[in-house]
């Protein structure tokens, strides 16, 4: 196994999503493009591909972009549909950087003639 696949394999969301605090106290937005999702159709075993766009107004703290990076990569492997994935980084984001402010749009490639595109605001949808 080559180094990178290791770290994926291993990745640890409690210990390996890392934080820092947050020192600017006016509001800004930070916004990611992460072009490199992909995942397993649940249903099928074949790839799943998708951009996901991540922005975010951070309270306390914002996350590392090599941590979130290997997050993101950690799904690779892993059978879970669209709405699953999308849904389940927004969560984990919003619980460990508790943002003023937080979208998530996951763009998924077309297959088999479906165009697949998740979207979670925080201004928007409530819980």
């Amino acid at each position: 196994m080559k180094y990178g696949e290791a770290i994926i394999e291993a990745f640890d969301i409690d210990k390996d999503l890392e934080i820092w605090p947050n020192p600017h106290k006016r509001d800004y937005l930070i916004k990611m493009t992460l072009p490199e999702f992909t995942c397993l159709c649940p249903r099928s075993g074949y790839p799943d591909f998708a951009t996901f766009y991540l922005e975010y107004t951070p309270d306390e703290w914002v996350v590392e972009l090599k941590a979130i990076k290997l997050y993101i990569n950690s799904f690779r492997n892993r059978s879970i549909s669209h709405e699953n994935s999308a849904n389940e980084i927004y969560e984990v984001l919003e619980r460990k950087l508790k943002p003023k402010y937080m979208k998530l749009v996951a763009d998924f490639n077309p297959r088999g003639n479906v165009h697949t595109v998740i979207e979670i605001d925080s201004s928007r949808f409530s819980r």
